[in-house]
């Protein structure tokens, strides 16, 4: 069963993060693409650090396929998994060369048929560059709205499917948003600041002190 108070939750969210937006800095679709896959466990500011100085640059395709692997590989030593990820991104930069004249796709299939693009990536890039009605969820969207009652599955992949069929069109990427914020800030996973969230009233984690 839904959770009886979601456009509650919603309305409350999007209150306390007004601004709420994605937190990897990027001036292009295909920046976005490279840092959302360089993500991967890992964090928005170990990324941002990383690629900011490089995208302030004008880093592209062409940048990237003139590097090839190795050259990437070092300007992003510092982000965890960097060797698998820098060879995902030149592959996936040679094949929107080669099949998408140097654009970003904007259908999923399309999407994950690029190295190191799985669901979530999709869902970002998706929701992100084209405002496909997405929910990206990611180890914050997963936590916040397990707490608040919204699913009880065993994957992300799995809560991804039951949100999306749940949360309105209208709430979407926009959600994606608010639940990374309120995880990030508020809901942690460990010493989650029950005390100063705006939810507690509503959320049967706070209320039945179960939160984990």
């Amino acid at each position: 069963m839904p959770h009886p108070n979601l456009e509650l939750a919603l309305e409350t969210l999007r209150a306390r993060w007004p601004e709420a937006k994605c937190e990897l800095f990027y001036t292009t679709p295909y920046q976005l693409l490279v840092s959302v896959v360089l993500s991967a466990q890992a964090t928005d500011k170990s990324v941002n650090k990383a690629m900011r100085p490089l995208y302030e640059k004008g880093l592209d395709i062409d940048t990237v396929l003139s590097w090839g692997q190795e050259t990437f590989l070092s300007k992003i030593r510092s982000i965890g998994l960097a060797p698998t990820k820098s060879k995902n991104v030149i592959a996936l930069s040679r094949l929107l060369r080669e099949r998408h004249q140097d654009q970003i796709p904007s259908s999923r299939d399309e999407l994950e048929a690029l190295p190191g693009v799985g669901p979530k990536t999709a869902s970002v890039i998706l929701g992100e560059c084209f405002g496909q009605p997405t929910l990206a969820v990611d180890t914050h969207v997963y936590r916040v709205t397990q707490r608040l009652g919204l699913h009880n599955e065993s994957s992300p992949l799995k809560a991804e499917k039951v949100l999306t069929g749940m949360i309105p069109g209208s709430w979407l990427p926009q959600a994606h948003h608010l639940f990374i914020f309120h995880g990030r800030y508020i809901c942690a996973a460990r010493k989650p600041l029950c005390a100063d969230c705006p939810m507690a009233t509503i959320c049967p984690s706070q209320q039945t002190k179960t939160l984990s």
